[in-house]
């Protein structure tokens, strides 16, 4: 098994990575990876749907989406994600506890006994430490997991805040968990780096397994993927399925009721009632966001405003 540990803390380079490494090598491969301060959406999750977006916009916190299903993530530099590639010969071999038990084996050898949930999340004393994901491509399944070991958890938990029924489609849903970071059970304190240096540690112990470093061939192959595909709106917010969205607000005492029919990230069809917007302003502005993304800019350029409270209520 290749251990790769990677430098490049950008999370749609990362993100890029874990495709190319399961599309293009043949080896079995373990990589830990930190990234910037990141919501990360599952493959079929409606990201605006997922995310406190004011909250997420106004403290710069990127919004990428993973390749494998699953619920909604949070990324900060005290959060270690641990990816493992592997061949499989049949999809029956693949168990999300092949790759969770692993994790489980080195946290109890810092004195953390950690277990598996029925919502292949791992926990500690019952709070979520970890949520994990599969994809398979062909011959080969990708299980990818967080670690919280001092994260924000603040910063988590506004980011990922929704109000229920705002959005509503057919996109799969995250299970809100309560969570914890798995420092606060070490019987002795660890910076994360060295957290990390640990768990590459365990893997290289094991026989047959040793480093690999991405080559610069490597490295321009995945920032290549990581522009085309994962920086993308059409990727991040446009893949979105299919959803419409609904909000009531009262601004400067008066009252505004959106109704919004969205597809791939693009408005079908707006609605407003209420007192807050008048004919024959209402129709005008329903058929000029025909077509626009549902996006902070794009709402912003149609209303013509800077007035934050209004563009929010969009979302």
């Amino acid at each position: 098994m290749l251990c790769i540990q990677l430098k490049n803390t950008n999370p749609f380079f990362c993100l890029a990575a874990e495709e190319y490494l399961l599309k293009t090598f043949s080896d079995d491969i373990f990589m830990l990876w930190q990234s910037e301060n990141t919501v990360v959406v599952g493959k079929h999750q409606n990201a605006l749907g997922e995310i406190n977006y004011p909250f997420v916009r106004e403290n710069g916190i990127t919004v990428a989406r993973r390749i494998s299903g699953g619920g909604t993530v949070f990324h900060d530099a005290g959060n270690v994600n641990f990816s493992f590639i592997k061949n499989v010969s049949s999809p029956a071999e693949i168990s999300f506890k092949m790759f969770t038990e692993p994790v489980v084996e080195a946290l109890a050898q810092l004195g953390v006994t950690a277990t598996t949930s029925g919502r292949n999340d791992l926990l500690i004393e019952g709070l979520k430490i970890s949520g994990n994901a599969e994809h398979v491509y062909k011959n080969r399944v990708l299980h990818h997991g967080t670690l919280l070991f001092n994260s924000d958890l603040g910063n988590l938990g506004q980011a990922i805040k929704v109000v229920p029924g705002k959005y509503e489609g057919k996109a799969v849903q995250s299970n809100r968990s309560q969570v914890a970071n798995i420092s606060t059970f070490l019987p002795q304190p660890v910076q994360v780096d060295k957290f990390v240096d640990f768990l590459i540690e365990v893997q290289l112990k094991k026989d047959g397994n040793s480093i690999y470093e991405l080559t610069e061939a490597d490295i321009e192959i995945v920032s290549k993927l990581a522009m085309e595909k994962f920086v993308t709106w059409d990727w991040s917010y446009g893949y979105s399925p299919k959803y419409t969205f609904k909000n009531t607000v009262e601004i400067n005492n008066k009252t505004l009721r959106i109704f919004l029919e969205v597809k791939k990230g693009i408005i079908l069809n707006a609605k407003f009632e209420g007192n807050y917007f008048v004919e024959p302003y209402t129709t005008e502005l329903s058929a000029l966001l025909i077509g626009k993304r549902h996006f902070y800019e794009d709402i912003q350029t149609v209303l013509k405003t800077k007035n934050e409270a209004l563009i929010y209520a969009f979302f």
